[in-house]
């Protein structure tokens, strides 16, 4: 069975298997091979395209590493548990959005906190504009999830739905912007993602509790790591069941 994930990656980077045979010192037949059979690279050729594809070892070849390094790499992909999102000091949110060049990728149900900050939207735009892909995924506000989970958390009927209404008109100067793509899910949301290239805040979900008093984790992409890779999994399968957002 080929190696779609590994094919993908490198046309996603317009890598040919010239360019990659001649990086990693091996003959192109052999970088076939490691796609159209499935081939699995030495570990020192894997940290190599890792690295040239953008992608984690992990991801493109999930079977190449032993479970007792993986379990060893995902405590080093946690930099840091908060004991809620609120307790995410300022500074590392500034760090983030500000130095965030390539992706940034929001699964939510409004994130109003984050359009409180007066140049939230100005600065997307501007990294849009720079080349970054930004896909920000909201709580379809007539969903019955979103219902579901102003309950759950006792918001009151109808609240988040309107929280989200709320933050979405701060999010309009998005729409129709190059580079920037909004989505409504339907899904339930286990935990909130936000992702700044290679780091990520994990806002986990509780039973009981709204989202900002629930605890969080701050993640660091490794390319041997698996963490990382599967809240970025689960952030591509909201977006591929969302529908585009309507305003």
């Amino acid at each position: 069975m080929p190696n779609e994930r590994l094919r993908d990656a490198l046309l996603r980077n317009g890598l040919t298997l010239e360019q990659v045979a001649k990086a990693v010192g091996v003959d192109q037949k052999t970088v076939e091979r490691w796609i159209t059979k499935n081939r699995t690279p030495y570990p020192k050729h894997r940290h190599k395209i890792a690295a040239m594809a953008r992608e984690s070892e992990t991801y493109l070849w999930p079977d190449s590493i032993a479970p007792e390094r993986k379990a060893e790499t995902a405590a080093a992909e946690l930099v840091q548990v908060f004991p809620h999102r609120n307790a995410v000091p300022v500074e590392l949110w500034d760090r983030l959005i500000k130095e965030a060049s390539e992706t940034v990728e929001i699964l939510v149900h409004a994130a109003l906190f984050l359009v409180e900050r007066p140049r939230f939207t100005k600065d997307l735009t501007a990294k849009a504009a720079a080349g970054a892909r930004i896909r920000l995924v909201f709580g379809d506000p007539e969903s019955s999830s979103v219902a579901l989970r102003g309950e759950e958390e006792q918001l009151g009927d109808g609240t988040l739905a309107a929280r989200i209404r709320n933050a979405l008109t701060s999010y309009r100067p998005l729409v129709g912007v190059d580079g920037v793509e909004m989505r409504f899910h339907n899904t339930t949301l286990y935990n909130s993602i936000f992702r700044f290239d290679d780091e990520m805040i994990i806002n986990t979900h509780v039973y009981g509790f709204q989202g900002a008093h629930a605890p969080s984790l701050h993640l660091r992409r490794l390319s041997a790591g698996d963490l990382f890779e599967t809240y970025s999994e689960s952030f591509e399968s909201v977006w591929n069941l969302a529908k585009p957002a309507t305003f």
